[in-house]
Order: C-alpha cells, then sequence, then structure tokens
C-alpha cells in the first residue's frame, strides 16, 4: 500500500479512534452525574450523585478523604470537558496526550486494587460495575486505543501540509542565473 493511500486511512482511523474515545468520556461522565432511581434533574440530584461516585472513589483505599471529594467533585465535569474536546478535534494531540494519561492513570489505579484483592465497584461509568478482569480488559483496550490516537495525532501533524506548496518546481540557482542575464540583455 503506497503512503498515498496509507494517509486517508490513518485519518479515517484516527477520527474514529477519536470519536470512540469522546463517547466514552461522554458516557462515563453522564452516568457518574445522573440522578440516582427516579429523582428528576436538579443541583440537589447531581450532588446526591457526585456523593454515591465519592464513595466508589473512596473504597480504593488509596486517597484521603479531602482528596477523594475533590476527585469525585471534578472528575465528572473533567470526563465531560475532556469528551467534548475529543469530539471537537481541536488541538488534538493534546487531548489525546491527556487522555492518555488519565487512562494510565485510571488503568494502573485499577491492577492496584486488583492485585491486593480489593473486592470495589469500579466506578468507571456509574454505581453497581464490580472491578475484575473484565473492567481490566475494557479498560486496558481503552489505554491501547488512547494511545494509538495520541501516537497518530502526533505523526499525523508532522505531515508536512499541503498549503502553501508552490504549483511550479523551484527555481535552481543557474536557471536564476540565466534569467537575469535575459533581462539586462533585453534592458540595453
Amino acid at each position: 500500500m503506497s503512503k498515498d493511500a496509507r494517509n486517508p486511512l490513518g485519518r479515517i482511523l484516527l477520527l474514529l479512534g477519536r470519536l470512540a474515545l469522546a463517547a466514552v468520556f461522554l458516557v462515563a461522565s453522564y452516568a457518574k452525574l445522573k440522578p440516582q432511581g427516579p429523582m428528576p434533574w436538579s443541583a440537589g440530584s447531581v450532588k446526591t450523585s457526585l456523593a454515591m461516585f465519592a464513595m466508589q472513589v473512596d473504597s480504593y483505599q488509596l486517597l484521603p478523604v479531602n482528596a477523594v471529594n475533590f476527585v469525585a467533585h471534578t472528575l465528572p465535569p473533567f470526563e465531560l470537558f475532556l469528551g467534548l474536546w475529543l469530539l471537537s478535534g481541536i488541538a488534538l494531540r493534546f487531548s489525546a496526550l491527556i487522555t492518555t494519561l488519565l487512562l494510565g492513570g485510571f488503568f494502573a489505579v485499577m491492577v492496584r486494587t486488583f492485585a491486593l484483592g480489593l473486592e470495589v465497584s469500579c466506578g468507571c461509568f456509574g454505581p453497581g460495575e464490580q472491578l475484575g478482569t473484565k473492567t481490566l480488559l475494557r479498560d486496558g483496550s481503552l489505554l491501547a486505543l488512547s494511545l494509538a490516537v495520541c501516537i497518530g495525532a502526533f505523526l499525523i501533524s508532522r505531515e508536512p501540509s499541503k498549503v502553501g506548496v508552490p504549483l511550479s518546481p523551484p527555481l535552481r540557482a543557474d536557471s536564476l542565473a540565466a534569467e537575469n542575464e535575459n533581462s539586462q540583455s533585453i534592458s540595453r
């Protein structure tokens, strides 16, 4: 396959990966913010949902209480922001890098917790999902996808742009000298 044929395919795969990651973060944020049970959307119901998420964050036994509350109240809005940022495609190298770092951190915490044998609710997509092999495989796959999108974003951005490329071949020094001589002889 020629480089010209791979370039559009690479861009399409990068777009699909970026959209998939955006969807994952938007769904994860929504699942953590949505009201529990039949409660309508309100500031109080979102506060209750974040308190439930704080219990899931605390179950990892990794952070002090103040940090648990900070993470539980800032992570879902940040995931919403990151999902929208990935969806927009603006500054993709940076959004993909931040996504990869965030997913790498999540995965490391999950592996640590699983290795310690702690039985916790994952908290990835709201309450109720137990941390296990299935969640590790899913999050490991998301990390791999994020890494591929990040690498692709950096590689695509390094390709030379076709904007501003001259339509005619560049002039060589000897042809410039010949043109200069011709113009001088005509003006005499």
